[in-house]
Parts: C-alpha cells; sequence; structure tokens
C-alpha cells in the first residue's frame, strides 16, 4: 500500500472515530495493523474481556512472532488462567491451560508442567513467585503495565503507536475543498450550489443567462464533531535512539533439536530502503525468559529496552599507536588473535600453516606448531588428492575459544585443528577435521544451547557447526559462491551466525536445518567480513571489490540498512582489507600501508599511522580485548606491536616470567574426524588405554623434582612489584572479608552434609545429616539490587506458606551411617536428594514430594543430572553400582559395574562424552554416556602406608577435559581424555590437616578447599598454589573457638556467578557466606612462578607437585 493510502486509512479513522463509529474504528485498525490505539487496549484488559483483547492484538502480531510477542500473549493467558483459578473455576482453568497456554509447553515444557501444578493448590498464591498476587483490578494494572512496556519494545509495533496529527475533520476539508475546485470549474456556476452526491463530480444546472464563477465555502457538515482525533500513542517509540538494536532477538534458542517450521515465525517482510541491501527482522522467544513471567511482579528486567547511549570521554591516546617493538615469525602472518583474558598472550598463524604461541609481553614463542597431518589415513580421499599434488598449505585462520581453554586453526586445505590450552607452553592435540572440500576459509567458536562448538566455512559453500568431539551438528546450503567468513554472534541468550560468500551475498542462519532467512548483497558485493563491536550492540562489516575498492560500514539491525559508510580509502589494492574493533568505540582498519583508526559515531577517518614503515598495502591486524596493544604483519615475515601508555606499562619485563618451558608438553590422544559423519560412531575417539600406576617418588616441601608444565599466565593484576617480595595472603580477622551468617542454620544435631548454590545464584540450599534441607534466598532491594546472594546482605530463611520442609524419607535409617546426597535440576525448579532412605524429588516452589524412587537396599550415596536430559540421573550406590534411572518411565536403563565400595562422587562431562565416577576404594572410572560401557580405570595415588579410604571426589573444569579430584590427602588435576594425572598438591605447613571438600569457582580459575582444623584454601586452579588462607578465626565466634567441640567446615560451594564468593558448611550446621573485602576484589594474588622458590627460599604451602606414570610420591 503507498503511502497516500496508509494516509487515507488515517484520514478514514478520524472521520469514524468523529462519527463514532466505535466498532468500525477499531475493526479498521487491527484490519490495516497501521495503527494500535493503546487506550482502547488498555479499557479491554481493565474489563477483562480477554477475547477482544487477543481478537484486536492479533491484527497486529502472532503468539510467535517474537520474544516480545510470545510475552504479551503470556501475560494475558496467565492472567486469564490465575483469574479462574481465583473464581475457584477448575473446569475453565483447565480450558484455558489446554486451549491457550498449551503453546507454550513447545518452548518451556517445564513452565507448563509448573502452571499446570497450580490446579493442585487450594489458593495459588501459596506458590511462593505468586505470594503477593492481590485482588483481579490489581493484578490486570500491573499486568498492563508490562504489556505496554512490552508492546513499546516490539519492533512489530514500531511507528503504529503514535497516530499522525491531523487538524479536526480532516478527510471533510480534503472534500470541501475538491467541491469548491470542481464548483469553479463549473461552465455555469450558480451561487449557491446544491451539493447532493459525492459518486459523481458536481455540476450546476444551466441557467438562463451566462454568471461569473463565484467561489464558495460549502459547509462541512451540520452536526458538531469533537476536536480532534486524539493521539493515543505510547510516550516514546522503539528504536526511538542508537542502543535500541540491543531488542532485536536475531534468532530461536540454539538447539541440537530442530525447529519445525510452523512453531516459529521463521521470516518478517524485509523493510529495506530500494538503494540500500535490507536485514531481515527474524525473531522467536527466548524459552528462558519465559519461566520468569510466572512472577507477578512489575519489572519487566528479562527484556532489554532502548536506552541512550552513555558517553564518554575519549582521546587519541586510547589508541595503540606507539611501536613498542617488531617480532620476526619467519613466515607471513596470515592471522592472529589474541587470548581473552591473558592479554599479552599472541596466537599467530602463518602462511607456511605453522601456528606460534608468543608471550609478547617476554618477546618469546612459548610453543610452534610446524603443519602436520595428524591422521592421514582417516583423512578423505580427496584431501589425499590434493595434497598429493600440492604439498603446500597455510593457515586461514586462528582463533580462541571464549573461555581461553581451546584454540582453533583453520588452513587452506580441508582441515581444522583445535588445541586444548591448559596453560603455559602446552598446546595439546584434541581434534583434526577433515571439515570442507577444499580450502576452510574461516573458523569461529559459537555455545548453541551452552555448548561450546566450533563454525567452520569454506569453498563448498557451506557451513558446518561440529561439536567438541568431531560429530557434525548442522550443515548449512544455500550460498552459490565459496564461503569467505562467519560471524556467530548472540542476543540474550539467542544464537545466530550471519555468513559471508565471495559473490558479496551476506546469509543469516538459525541453529535448525530450515536455512538461510536473510539474503542481501554486501558493500562491493565481493569479500567481506562482520564483526560486533565488544558489547554486542552494533554491527558492522568490512570488504573489497573485485576491482580493489575498500568498504567499511555500520549496518542498522533493525531497518537492516547500512547505517553509516566510512569515508577514508584512496587507492585500490589486490586483496582483502581486514578490520577490529575495540573499545566499543572504536575500528581499525590495515590499507595503504598503514593502520586507519576511525570513532564510531563519527564517518570521517579519526587518525592513521604507518608503524614506523614496514607493512604491506593491506595489513592485518588485531587488537588484544583490552584495546591497549594492536598487532599488525609486517613485510618482512613478522609483525609489529602498537601500544597505549597503558599497553607499554604492562609490556615491561618482570623478574618472574609467567611460562616455564622446561620438559616437553604431554600430548595427549588426538581426536580425528573426517568431514563425513558416521552415525554409529561413538562422538568419544580418543585412544584409551590402561597405564600401569603411578609409583611413588620423593618430594621435597610438597613439590616434586619435575618442572611444571601447567602455568597459567598471570595479569597484571597479579604481577607484584618486583621490589616486594610475594607474601601469603591471609585472614585471619572477621574484618578482612565479608561474612554474612544464614539465618536459623545453626543445628548441632545436623552438620551440613551438602551444600549448593542455586543456579540462577540467588539461593543457598543445605542438606544436614539429618535429612532435612534448608533453603535460604536473597531478596531484591536497596542494599542488593541485583538480588543475587551476597556476603554483604542478609539472606531471609525461605519456606512456602504451608510451612511445609523438604525432609527425605529417613524412616528406618541409621543417620549415623547414611551418607546424604543432593542435586538440583539446571532450571532451579526441583531438588533430588536422598539420605539412606528412597531418593525424594521435591518442588523448589511449594516443597512437595513429587515423587521417591529407588528404595534401599543398596542405598543412594551420590546423585548427578544427565547434562542433556533432566529425566536421565546417575545414581552412585553404597554397593559400589552406578545406576542410570530415567525418571519418567520409572526404571534403571543401566546398571554400571567397576568400583570396589560405594560412590562418592559423579562428573559429566558433554564435552568428552563420558561420566567419571569416583569412590571409597580411591578409584576413578571413565565411562561412556553413549553405550555405558568402562573405558577405564585409576587409582589415585595415596601415601605410603594410607589405606584406600575416605570420599573421593571428581568435579570438571568449565573446558569439560580437566578433572579436579579431591581426597583427605590431596588435590589433583587430571586430564579426562586420558585419565593421566597433571598435577597433585598434598596437604602440608599452614594447611596440614585432612581435607574435608574442595571446589572450583565458576570460571574454574580458583579452587576452594576446606580443611578439618577450619581452615579454607584459595588455591590458583591451574597451578594449585596456594594463594589465599581463610583461618577459621575469621569466621567463628571467639566463644565456638574457645569451646570443646571442635567447629570446621564440611563442605564447600562456589556461587555460579561470582567467582571470588564461596559458601562453607560447617560441622555445627551453620552455613555462611564468605566474600574480600569490595576493596580487595579477589582472595589474594598468584604466587610467582619459581620452580618452587620464592624470593631465595624453598616454597612450602604454595606449592605443588606434578607427576607422569613413571614418578613416584612419598
Amino acid at each position: 500500500m503507498s503511502s497516500l493510502s496508509r494516509e487515507l486509512v488515517f484520514l478514514i479513522l478520524q472521520f469514524l472515530e468523529e462519527e463514532k463509529f466505535k466498532e468500525s474504528v477499531h475493526k479498521l485498525e487491527k484490519e490495516s495493523a497501521f495503527f494500535f490505539n493503546m487506550k482502547y487496549f488498555e479499557e479491554k484488559v481493565h474489563a477483562g474481556d480477554w477475547e477482544e483483547v487477543e481478537k484486536y492484538l492479533s491484527g497486529f502480531t502472532k503468539v510467535d512472532d517474537n520474544r516480545y510477542s510470545m510475552k504479551i500473549f503470556f501475560e494475558i493467558r496467565k492472567q486469564k488462567y490465575l483469574e479462574a483459578l481465583d473464581r475457584h473455576d477448575k473446569a475453565k482453568a483447565v480450558e484455558i491451560l489446554v486451549n491457550d497456554l498449551k503453546v507454550f509447553s513447545t518452548f518451556n515444557e517445564e513452565l507448563y508442567k509448573e502452571i499446570t501444578q497450580l490446579l493442585t493448590l487450594t489458593n495459588f498464591r501459596e506458590n511462593e513467585q505468586l505470594s503477593k498476587y492481590g485482588d483481579t483490578k490489581t493484578a490486570r494494572s500491573i499486568m498492563l503495565i508490562e504489556l505496554k512496556k512490552l508492546i513499546e519494545a516490539n519492533p512489530l509495533f514500531r511507528d503504529k503507536l503514535v497516530f499522525p496529527t491531523l487538524k479536526s475533520s480532516r478527510l471533510r476539508t480534503l472534500i470541501n475543498q475538491s467541491l469548491n475546485w470542481q464548483h469553479q470549474l463549473c461552465k455555469n456556476p450558480r451561487p449557491n450550489p446544491d451539493i447532493k452526491t459525492l459518486f459523481t463530480d458536481h455540476t450546476c444546472a444551466p441557467p438562463n443567462g451566462p454568471l461569473q464563477p463565484t467561489p464558495v465555502t460549502l459547509p462541512v457538515t451540520a452536526v458538531a464533531k469533537p476536536a480532534a482525533y486524539t493521539s493515543l500513542g505510547a510516550a516514546w517509540c522503539w528504536m526511538a535512539n542508537a542502543a535500541a538494536s540491543s531488542v532485536q532477538a536475531a534468532v530461536v534458542t540454539a538447539s541440537s533439536i530442530p525447529v519445525p517450521p510452523n512453531q516459529v515465525s521463521i521470516l518478517k517482510h524485509p523493510r529495506t530502503p530500494p538503494t540500500t541491501p535490507g536485514m531481515v527482522d527474524y525473531q522467536n522467544p527466548d524459552h528462558e525468559q519465559l519461566m520468569k513471567r510466572l512472577r507477578p511482579t512489575q519489572s519487566i528486567e528479562e527484556i532489554t529496552y532502548s536506552a541512550p547511549r552513555q558517553q564518554a570521554s575519549w582521546s587519541l591516546e586510547d589508541l595503540p599507536r606507539t611501536v613498542a617493538f617488531s617480532l620476526h615469525q619467519g613466515s607471513t602472518v596470515t592471522s592472529m588473535d589474541f587470548h581473552p583474558s591473558h592479554h599479552t598472550l599472541l596466537l599467530v598463524g602463518c602462511g607456511n600453516g605453522e601456528i606460534t604461541l608468543w608471550e609478547i609481553r617476554l618477546r618469546e614463542k612459548l610453543v610452534s606448531k610446524p603443519f602436520k597431518i595428524w591422521d592421514m589415513a582417516t583423512c578423505s580421499l580427496a584431501f589425499q588428492a590434493a595434497i598429493g599434488k600440492d604439498t603446500s598449505i597455510s593457515v586461514s585462520r586462528v582463533t580462541w575459544s571464549p573461555d581461553g581453554n581451546f584454540m582453533g586453526a583453520a588452513f587452506t586445505k580441508h582441515l581444522i585443528h583445535l588445541y586444548a590450552y591448559p596453560g603455559s607452553n602446552d598446546m595439546r592435540h584434541h581434534l583434526e577435521i577433515d571439515a570442507h572440500v577444499g580450502g576452510v576459509n574461516d573458523l569461529a567458536f559459537a555455545s548453541p544451547n551452552k555448548q561450546l562448538c566450533v563454525v567452520t566455512c569454506g569453498d563448498d559453500k557451506l557451513i558446518k557447526v561440529w561439536d567438541l568431539t568431531g560429530r557434525r551438528l548442522f550443515n548449512f546450503e544455500g550460498h552459490e559462491a565459496p564461503v569467505y567468513s562467519i560471524c556467530p554472534h548472540h542476543k540474550e541468550n539467542i544464537q545466530f551466525i550471519f555468513s559471508t560468500a565471495v559473490d558479496g551475498k551476506i546469509k543469516a542462519w538459525l541453529y535448525d536445518n530450515v536455512g538461510s532467512r536473510v539474503d542481501y548483497d554486501s558493500p562491493g558485493r565481493h569479500c567481506t567480513t562482520m564483526l560486533y563491536s565488544a558489547d554486542g550492540s552494533r554491527l558492522f562489516s568490512c570488504g573489497t571489490s573485485k576491482d580493489g575498492e575498500s568498504f567499511l560500514v555500520e549496518w542498522n539491525e533493525s531497518e537492516g540498512a547500512i547505517k553509516r559508510t566510512y569515508s577514508g580509502f584512496r587507492k585500490k589494492f589486490a586483496g582483502i582489507m581486514q578490520f577490529d574493533t575495540t573499545q566499543n568505540h572504536f575500528l581499525a582498519a590495515g590499507e595503504d600501508s598503514q593502520i586507519k583508526f576511525w570513532d564510531m559515531d563519527n564517518i570521517s577517518i579519526l587518525t592513521s599511522t604507518d608503524a614506523e614503515g614496514g607493512l604491506p598495502s593491506l595489513p592485518r591486524l588485531r587488537f588484544n580485548k583490552e584495546g591497549n596493544l594492536l598487532a599488525v604483519s609486517t613485510e618482512d615475515n613478522g609483525f609489529k606491536i602498537l601500544a597505549t601508555s597503558v599497553g607499554l606499562r604492562s609490556l615491561r619485563t618482570i623478574e618472574n616470567p609467567p611460562f616455564e618451558a622446561l620438559r616437553t608438553p604431554i600430548e595427549p590422544a588426538a581426536i580425528k574426524v573426517s568431514g563425513t559423519p558416521v552415525s554409529n560412531v561413538s562422538p568419544v575417539n580418543c585412544k584409551v588405554e590402561r597405564s600401569s600406576p603411578v609409583r611413588p617418588s620423593a618430594i621435597l616441601n610438597g613439590v616434586d623434582s619435575m618442572a611444571r608444565s601447567m602455568e597459567k599466565p598471570r595479569s597484571l593484576e597479579d604481577i607484584s612489584d618486583k621490589t616486594k617480595p610475594w607474601q601469603l595472603t591471609e585472614i585471619v580477622d572477621p574484618v578482612q572479608c565479608r561474612l554474612v551468617i544464614m539465618p536459623d542454620s545453626t543445628d548441632t544435631a545436623s552438620p551440613v552434609a551438602r551444600l549448593l548454590y542455586t543456579n540462577s545464584g540467588v539461593g543457598i540450599l543445605a542438606l544436614g545429616s539429618n535429612g532435612t534441607q534448608k533453603l535460604w534466598k536473597w531478596g531484591r532491594n536497596d542494599q542488593n539490587p541485583s538480588g543475587k546472594a551476597t556476603a554483604s546482605v542478609a539472606p531471609q530463611h525461605w519456606q512456602p506458606n504451608s510451612g511445609l520442609l523438604m525432609t527425605n524419607d529417613v524412616s528406618g535409617v541409621n543417620l549415623e551411617e547414611a551418607v546424604p546426597c543432593i542435586a538440583l535440576s539446571k532450571n532451579d525448579s526441583y531438588v533430588m536428594s536422598a539420605t539412606g532412605g528412597k531418593v525424594s524429588l521435591f518442588n523448589m516452589m511449594t516443597f512437595k514430594v513429587m515423587t521417591t524412587f529407588m528404595p534401599p537396599p543398596p542405598t543412594s550415596t551420590f546423585l548427578a543430572f544427565h547434562p542433556q536430559d533432566n529425566n536421565i540421573i546417575a545414581i552412585g550406590m553404597e554397593d559400589s553400582t552406578i545406576h542410570i534411572y530415567n525418571v519418567r518411565v520409572d526404571e534403571v536403563k543401566s546398571k554400571l559395574k567397576g568400583h570396589q565400595k560405594r560412590i562418592t562422587g559423579l562428573a559429566f562431562s558433554s564435552n568428552l562424552n563420558i561420566l567419571v565416577s569416583s569412590g571409597a576404594d580411591a578409584q576413578l572410572c571413565l565411562w561412556s554416556i553413549d553405550t555405558w560401557e568402562k573405558r577405564k580405570s585409576v587409582t589415585i595415588q595415596l601415601p605410603a602406608g594410607k589405606a584406600p579410604t575416605g570420599d573421593t571426589r571428581v568435579q570438571f573444569h568449565s573446558d569439560q577435559i580437566r578433572l579436579l579430584v579431591s581426597h583427605e590427602t590431596q588435590l589433583s588435576i587430571y586430564d579426562a581424555s586420558k585419565m593421566d594425572r597433571i598435577r597433585q598438591w598434598v596437604p602440608q605447613d599452614v594447611l596440614s590437616a585432612p581435607i574435608s571438600y574442595a571446589t572450583y569457582s565458576c570460571n574454574s580459575q580458583l579452587i576452594y578447599a576446606t580443611f578439618c582444623d577450619g581452615n579454607v584454601g584459595v588455591f590458583d586452579a591451574d597451578s594449585l598454589k596456594l594463594r589465599c588462607r581463610i583461618a577459621s578465626s575469621a569466621y567463628l565466634s571467639q566463644a565456638v573457638l574457645n569451646g570443646s567441640q571442635a567447629v570446621y567446615p564440611l563442605v564447600v560451594a562456589a556461587h555460579p556467578l561470582e567467582p571470588n564468593q564461596l559458601a562453607i558448611g560447617l560441622i555445627d550446621g551453620s552455613v555462611k557466606v564468605m566474600e574480600p573485602l569490595e576493596s580487595e576484589g579477589k582472595w589474594g594474588v598468584s604466587p610467582p612462578l619459581d620452580n618452587g622458590m620464592i624470593n631465595g627460599r624453598a616454597a612450602s604451602s604454595s606449592t605443588a607437585s606434578n607427576h607422569t606414570p613413571d614418578q613416584v610420591q612419598r
């Protein structure tokens, strides 16, 4: 419809309103979808006319159009459901549940189940999240506030919330003007014409004689009209400012299960200016966000609304333009990437296929990997033929995973290589994939469904997604030319991929098998790279046309148009220009043997530098994450490091180097996968062999004589002033840390046996040895605006209104011998626990027992949810077996046998597709989670004469490869791909008591360990060096310290989001949360890496040992 036709509709709407045709007005609003009448919508919501509310909405959006629409309909139907429950009209509530709310179960089955459970309550306000639900009128008003925010944020309502400003009776005025014009054209105009119809043009009847035309003013109407058609739009429109693109939810939540097309609004019509390539709006709900809508609150935090971009002061000093030094690589540099957290670690790929890891602060190569085919036999015949004809191969892309635990390299022939990076000079072969026919042009890491994956593209016109075992998850077809680059990204946990081809086509893909959602042309219609700013709010692309013309542009995501085109390119070059972004404010591109910089908000070039000469015509470049260092390639097979003043300070040489290369790294068995998927191949193709037991060897001061190889690089904050000797941080007084005690927690008759944070980080759950579970929650208030657990504010001991307790079945159980165990579902909805009796499944909102299973004997001793299926539970038993139990069908699917004593620990690795179990027999067993067959079994090293008793516990590092093994005698780190131990620490000196429990921090950078003398140790997770000791005097009162009973922590838990927050459960039943002082921000600093010597003396409690199968421990 043309713009004039659209305006005509508005004139008709005004006319209908003035003539009081109320129903017709709103029908036309809905049918034309040009104007959403918020006032009318409010009236119908307040009246509870839900049928009309949804009918009116349906003219503008459907339930599955996007996440905002989904939430609008969900809120309305939830309110309708709650009102039926409030009237005790169960029949109507069931009808709404089945007919209206069932659609949401497709996107969040757990939410639908919880809504269904409200039917079982006498008063739905017994549900904690609905406990503040008031009367119907108030509830509708609160919901309406939220609905208005959702509508205003929904891009489908853009430009539809404000009625245009019109003079009253504008349509009548136009008709009057037309009639006047017609009358003046009459051959025989009369002074007082009689207008009887508008269906035909006006003419006056012939007179007896000629008369001069007489202008007349025709009455508009004899009926009084209202002053105007009031503008009833929203106070502000979506996308009213530069930050509005943050509300764009580009794709559906990633899943390995394809989403049926009828469940997702796949494509909206592109709003594309005729002169500009267009980008499509394609949106879908984020499933997890719906769970939060069960709360009747005025807040709507999970939706990001447009907000003015904060301006900061910038200067040229913020750009790294000073040349710090040049480094010689030895071959043409083709790709570079800085480590995401260790800002002086640089990964470099070369034209000869070599990959090198540099510590640029030391100006040293830590490790270099010349190109080598790991397993030619598993390569495709096409690759074997290609490499046979031409053995030359170069690196097309190197990159780090977001957590820095993996590095990837793509090559110009078929292959990609993935390396695990445990630290120091260690690049471990992890995976080789014959990924594409021809060259692999780009490689990137992404995390659909919170699973780390690798995305690749190549000359075969395909984009592929692989998991870290080499299994191909997706194969995207649709490009008609080789795919040049990929840009995986996410918006509010929603994952998607942009891809560009050498013909200039840009496409966008969801993680499903439906196909591309976008097809448009890039500037220059040739090779283009796309990048987001660091905060993910702004999208840029850079490329070069076939005739050598360069383009650098910013995209308006919401409009699908180019927002600005940057200037400053003068010459044409053969090759492709590269660029990068930094600090959410600057762009840099390599062109004309220079580095050119732009302010993102200004199309004119800001400044440029030739880096003291020696740059190629189109240099490669890369910023570090901080933006204070810039690596740029040089013509003489090397690269230069440019720095800001802050960057220059970080590059100063320090006395204690952060890396040591004194031994050859242990290479785990690599995984080799062909590009052709084979459905019956196990995802774990590691070569697993039974190794001989580790023989004891002498250790001096807790450190064996072998050099370490797993040291991680230290950040600047961990580098002490070289004039100051490193000292162990010791917290011995309550004023040296933040501490909060859980109210109503102390119960000397029930020590805390197990302790968990909720996955959302807002609460703590403790299981006492008497089988009773207690839950504490932090509320959102002025002192704690985030609502997350904190040591600065005391939480509330939470119970449902019913007063129920979560108590395990302990009938006939000897509590002194029982082994409590507990596990929490991913969405915090259910907790599963046992204390010597049956396993109980509790609803976390009502504390009601949903079901019980696995009655003894044997008794359950450890519980773990399957990482991909909450219905599958691994249950360790007292009789040393492990039961794989399906809750849904109430059936034990497999029974695993391999231990000699009770099971004390279970840990799943989704990357390796394995389950690792530990037992009181000091054994570790590795099981395939595809077949449940045992792959390997090893015995942990115990001190000489120590019987294999006590609990051995296991927990995976965030990389899902390294494994923390804790026992009262040690902390150990294993490489789970081979079950080789790579590091060990034994109690000594200030921490000489037995270990009671240990856990990784949420980012796996720290390990928290508790000891039977009351001490808490904070260790560096990679080196197992002690960085901080928290004495019992820091968290226990003097009265307790002087008491007759020794009080110490039995268990420790780490906050899921705050790496420096821990909670301890003590033998007296109390639970305490600790954090460093806000002025400190962390628990001490990492000790220097100096082979066991600190400032000239032997290291003691801060040191660890490292072993190989031929070494021995005392």
